[in-house]
């Protein structure tokens, strides 16, 4: 367990939120079945959830693309990426 930083008393609420996504989007759906299972859960969903989940205190980006700017190519087909066994499905647009 950890405590709550002296000076940030929201910062509880920041990680109760967190655990309530992880476990509405993955524990739910997911038997684990011991350790090594659990960490390659959380580190597949770690990723998704910093490089490509939207947030909407973020206006919809992921954590890892604020502030990188690129210039817009035209989608001709859009890949699917399953993570998860399928549980979570990203989507991603392929320059032609």
């Amino acid at each position: 367990m950890l405590k709550t930083p002296v000076r940030a008393p929201k910062a509880n609420a920041f990680a109760e939120r967190f655990v309530r996504t992880i476990r509405a989007e993955v524990f739910d759906l997911v038997l684990v079945t011991g350790r090594r299972h659990l960490i390659k859960v959380l580190s597949e969903y770690e990723v998704h959830y910093n490089s490509h989940r939207p947030h909407r205190g973020l206006d919809l980006q992921a954590p890892a693309t604020i502030g990188v700017f690129s210039t817009p190519k035209p989608i001709r087909q859009i890949e699917r990426r399953e993570l998860l066994g399928g549980l979570i499905s990203e989507y991603h647009g392929v320059a032609a």
